[in-house]
């Protein structure tokens, strides 16, 4: 922001705090001033926090204008090479076997690209459970580090992708 020359009061919003942020938020906008919800890491609210502060702008009866930016799903979903004309956003999976095993049985039916957000430690273990739930023979693309230097797309079936990445 200084590089550009803007002068703004920053405050940090994440999963712990968005709930404390709301009234200071409301109020810089009661004060008739404009309030920009960023993210270092995509797009706000799509794995990230900030659905709680936007419903409770919306209800104060204050604007809510999205500005597009970067989208790691749209991103990863157009250049996989799958279909892109239905798909389902999951997000992160539960970490716990149980919940991660039943997340994927009943996304299992739908009929689209699933798209699933994983922490690279997580990742083997994410894609055992797809071979288990969804089969060894389901499509898988990895994308990681999109826009960035050392892009990535692997592509494969989940049983290749479980040599690929153990």
């Amino acid at each position: 922001l200084k590089h550009l020359g803007i002068d703004a009061t920053l405050l940090s919003l994440h999963e712990h705090n968005e709930e404390a942020r709301i009234p200071a938020v409301l109020g810089v906008l009661a004060r008739g001033e404009d309030v920009a919800l960023i993210s270092d890491a995509g797009t706000p609210l799509l794995s990230d926090p900030g659905f709680k502060l936007v419903a409770a702008v919306i209800a104060a009866g204050y604007a809510v204008a999205p500005i597009p930016g970067p989208s790691a799903l749209l991103a990863a979903l157009v250049a996989s090479g799958l279909p892109t004309d239905r798909f389902l956003f999951l997000g992160f999976l539960p970490r716990k076997p149980a919940g991660r095993a039943e997340a994927l049985r009943q996304a299992a039916a739908e009929p689209g690209v699933l798209i699933l957000y994983e922490a690279p430690t997580r990742l083997p273990t994410l894609l055992l459970a797809i071979v288990a739930e969804l089969g060894p023979e389901r499509p898988v693309v990895v994308a990681r580090e999109l826009t960035k230097l050392h892009e990535t797309f692997w592509r494969g079936s989940a049983r290749e992708a479980v040599a690929a990445f153990a």
